[in-house]
């Protein structure tokens, strides 16, 4: 009886710890419907020119959300392979055998580097980070982003171009370089795709996450 009472003490204490987890990341990256709808570029007439890029046409008009507030990153990776015809789709088929996220949460969500470990688990494509970019460096990447062979996932500080949020995945949908637009497939429902300068995309992603730099990953 003795050693069943710790059991479920140690049990109770890690499923509240999960939970407290779960809710730091939702009230973490909170942002007001209004500044998300004020922030970015949401004209009709743009976004339907976007979803006919090269790469975005691939995601058929199409992005499945992240579950839950902690894994945009798998659900990056799944939306990026199932536009390039990878057997890994979903979240679950993307952090499957990793033991990333095993609890259904990524406490603070993934890096860039973990992120990257676990999309190269399931693909034998080419898996690369790149972060401490230049602007010219960031923007000779977002032209080749328009390369149907690749795909390509930004990770951003949400603050940068909302004024809150925190850290966050999403691929890249493609660039219109006369415009200097970037589309950005958002994959947290409360945000969806949309357009934005690539100097604040640069802004938001040449921030720190820990102690090295945010980026981008390309999987090529």
């Amino acid at each position: 009886m003795k050693r069943w009472h710790r059991v479920s003490i140690s049990s109770i204490v890690i499923a509240v710890g999960l939970v407290c987890a779960g809710a730091l990341v939702v009230s973490r990256s909170h942002v007001p419907s209004e500044a998300i709808a004020s922030s970015v570029i949401r004209t009709p007439e743009l976004i339907e020119r976007a979803w006919h890029l090269p790469v975005a046409a691939t995601f058929q008009r199409h992005v499945d959300w992240q579950s839950n507030g902690s894994r945009c990153g798998p659900a990056a990776v799944a939306n990026a392979y199932r536009s390039l015809g990878e057997a890994a789709r979903t979240e679950g088929e993307v952090l499957a055998g990793t033991w990333s996220c095993w609890t259904g949460v990524c406490i603070m969500g993934l890096t860039l580097d973990e992120l990257a470990k676990v999309a190269q688990s399931q693909t034998k494509r080419n898996v690369t980070v790149l972060r401490d970019l230049s602007e010219k460096q960031f923007l000779e990447h977002l032209r080749r982003s328009n390369d149907p062979g690749r795909r390509y996932i930004v990770n951003f500080d949400r603050a940068q171009i909302f004024g809150a949020g925190s850290g966050h995945h999403s691929p890249i949908g493609g660039y219109f370089e006369a415009e200097d637009l970037v589309f950005v497939l958002d994959v947290n429902v409360d945000f969806q795709p949309w357009l934005v300068e690539r100097k604040r995309l640069f802004d938001a992603a040449n921030t720190f996450d820990g102690d090295k730099k945010r980026g981008l990953l390309v999987i090529e």
